[in-house]
């Protein structure tokens, strides 16, 4: 799911990646909503609302938006840093280090974050939190699956997804309709399973409240351990195969 690489990788690879992480992502961006009142998986809106406090001359406002697109950067440029960083010398296992930052982040969150909202100073920091942890995510999915896979953000996978189905109606040869239907495949998975993550976690944050977040972090720790284990188990067979 992570380990496999440039042309390693098969559309299982990918769809497993997809699945799993934008139902990750849908966990994270309810909890966000919930807890502060804001969006914690993508920075679009909050360019519109950093606009729209400056002409209201609302400038701390403006500030805070403004910053809310900045964390999510730092949390991309952190998760390509690091992998970059490992990759020189083990690049099977440069996810390993982003996606435990990402636990580690969200982890804290669901510790010590609050629901107050971001009018309040540690609403603020708990948005900023969630904001860098999902642009960890984000780079290390686009990175992996060399822009395939996008699990953050849905206007993006709209555009494709409505491009593509465009293109039904006129490519006619087998192996461009295959494609566009494999892509299409893709694309609708990774929005099923962000609903599902928004549904599932607006339901359980009845109950847990912020502490939803440990279970977005269950699911990441599930997904590094299946590649773990795959790794080892293949290790495995190719020692007794070779005895």
């Amino acid at each position: 799911m992570f380990r496999h690489q440039g042309k390693n990788r098969t559309f299982a690879h990918n769809l497993r990646l997809a699945t799993l992480l934008s139902f990750v992502a849908g966990l994270v961006n309810i909890t966000g909503v919930l807890a502060v009142k804001t969006l914690t998986t993508n920075v679009t809106g909050h360019f519109a609302f950093f606009a729209e406090e400056v002409m209201k001359h609302d400038y701390v406002a403006a500030i805070t938006f403004f910053v809310f697109t900045i964390f999510f950067l730092i949390g991309s440029f952190t998760s390509s840093f690091l992998a970059e960083l490992v990759s020189k010398k083990n690049p099977e296992f440069s996810y390993v280090i982003p996606i435990t930052l990402e636990m580690i982040v969200l982890i804290s969150v669901g510790v010590f974050g609050t629901q107050s909202g971001i009018t309040t100073l540690e609403g603020k920091l708990t948005a900023f939190s969630m904001l860098f942890a999902m642009g960890i995510q984000n780079s290390l999915v686009t990175n992996i699956s060399k822009s395939t896979v996008r699990t953050t953000h849905l206007t993006g996978l709209f555009t494709d997804l409505g491009i593509e189905l465009s293109q039904l109606f006129f490519y006619k040869k087998p192996e461009e309709t295959n494609k566009l239907k494999i892509s299409i495949y893709l694309r609708l998975s990774i929005i099923t399973f962000f609903f599902l993550g928004c549904f599932s976690g607006g339901f359980i944050y009845h109950f847990i409240e912020i502490k939803t977040l440990f279970i977005a972090a269950l699911f990441l720790l599930i997904a590094q351990w299946y590649d773990y284990l795959r790794l080892k188990f293949h290790v495995i067979k190719r020692k007794i195969l070779h005895h």
